[in-house]
């Protein structure tokens, strides 16, 4: 959440940058609830020193009569105020949640997705002398997805992966975990994007597939419920993308400053319900309940977060040219940032066999707003805390690059390319 003291001071710019991203709350309602909140629990503190005041004078000796008669007064009067307390820190906290994060100086104000800004363009659309298949003509007639039989086992939107598709998976896996653990590629790509950040490799994590509530809700990425698996009879959630539990990780803990940044590559199957996409996407894997991802995430100084956002794009920019997929970067305006972000950037890459640009990346800098309510800190060298700074953002979504590469790389006779960084992975084959 964004610190009330920001609030407070720039109470104009808040309200009218959550009206940029389609929220409504109402930030004059919130100031003057944490107002009273705040003059309530003065008089709580007041109170609580007098009641102390009197307890070490009853207990020397017998009491005075009086004495006794202001002590049940105040007893009284307290239990009311610190009801009153209550009641107020629950309405400022609910209303205070749903203040959006503030989009930095360069987001692109606007209503929906479609305004999101086309900034660059990597490569051709690709084009054959042969009338392209979509993955899932390619994938059905070798036998690489099933669905029908993971209908059967688990419902619609669920499939199973088969031979040669799966050794895919796995050297996609492979690959980003040796590329993002060597600092001689990070450097090169930090290079490369003239930025001025740490070459620190990124350390790979298996998560855990749940996460509670209380961490799933100050992640600020519970909502919305509708679209999340909550196992029953738990205050334990199926995570919707591996950052969720990654981000979290670190919640109630100091880093050194010394020990910044610290960047994990997570791999995690994730789970979505896909609330509202009835009808769509329904052949092939481009949008299941089950899909298996890639994510990165790094906690750094406030000075270095920005970097971090830039430096994670850039790697992303980097994996699909090795890929030989060709590809546009767009940056998100205020309403499709959504409402921990201060900025993001997504990436659409060429699928042949839909003739068009599909989504394929996102990267997100959330500044400090996700630490606050996870008490994420950082103890700097002369001894100060502060809250750090979060970024995740794709390295692959298994799923769907997996589809950018049967459609990019297919032939004629259906056969697919194997990327040249992917044949080491693959025991050295060009073709599946």
């Amino acid at each position: 959440m964004l610190d009330i003291r920001l609030i407070r001071q720039h109470a104009a710019r808040v309200q009218e940058a959550s009206r940029q991203k389609g929220y409504t709350v109402d930030i004059s309602a919130l100031l003057s609830l944490d107002d009273e909140r705040r003059a309530v629990m003065i008089q709580v503190e007041t109170m609580r020193q007098q009641r102390n005041q009197i307890a070490a004078q009853m207990k020397n000796g017998k009491p005075e009569a009086a004495l006794i008669e202001t002590s049940k007064h105040i007893k009284a009067a307290l239990a009311g105020y610190e009801t009153r307390l209550e009641q107020l820190e629950l309405a400022c906290e609910a209303l205070h949640k749903q203040v959006p994060n503030l989009p930095l100086d360069d987001v692109p104000i606007g209503a929906s997705e479609h305004e999101n800004v086309v900034v660059r363009l990597v490569g051709e659309p690709t084009q054959f002398d042969f009338e392209a298949k979509n993955h899932w003509q390619l994938a059905e007639a070798r036998g690489w997805i099933d669905k029908e039989r993971a209908s059967k086992v688990a419902g619609s939107r669920f499939a199973y992966l088969k031979g040669e598709l799966v050794l895919l998976q796995f050297a996609i896996i492979q690959y980003v975990l040796n590329t993002l653990g060597d600092e001689t590629v990070i450097k090169r790509i930090v290079d490369a994007a003239g930025l001025d950040v740490s070459t620190k490799p990124f350390i790979p994590v298996l998560p855990p597939l749940m996460i509670r509530t209380a961490l799933y809700d100050a992640m600020d990425r519970l909502e919305p419920r509708d679209d999340r698996y909550k196992i029953e009879g738990e205050e334990l959630w199926l995570q919707g993308s591996a950052e969720h539990v990654l981000g979290s990780m670190h919640a109630n803990e100091i880093f050194d400053e010394a020990a910044l940044p610290v960047r994990y590559i997570g791999y995690a199957s994730s789970f979505r319900k896909e609330a509202g996409t009835y009808g769509r996407d329904m052949e092939g894997i481009i949008r299941m309940h089950q899909f298996d991802k890639l994510e990165m995430e790094s906690f750094s100084t406030q000075e270095s977060g920005k970097s971090e956002h830039l430096l994670f794009a850039a790697i992303q920019e980097y994996l699909l040219q090795q890929l030989v997929l060709p590809y546009r970067v767009l940056l998100k305006c205020t309403a499709d940032i959504g409402k921990p972000n201060a900025r993001g950037v997504d990436i659409e890459t060429w699928l042949p066999g839909q003739n068009q640009y599909r989504e394929t990346h996102t990267a997100d800098y959330m500044t400090d707003y996700q630490a606050r309510r996870l008490k994420t800190r950082v103890r700097r060298a002369g001894g100060e805390v502060e809250l750090i700074h979060t970024n995740d953002a794709t390295a692959f979504a298994l799923g769907r690059i997996m589809v950018a590469l049967l459609e990019n790389h297919q032939t004629s006779s259906g056969q697919v390319r194997v990327p040249a960084v992917l044949q080491p992975y693959l025991g050295g084959r060009t073709l599946l």
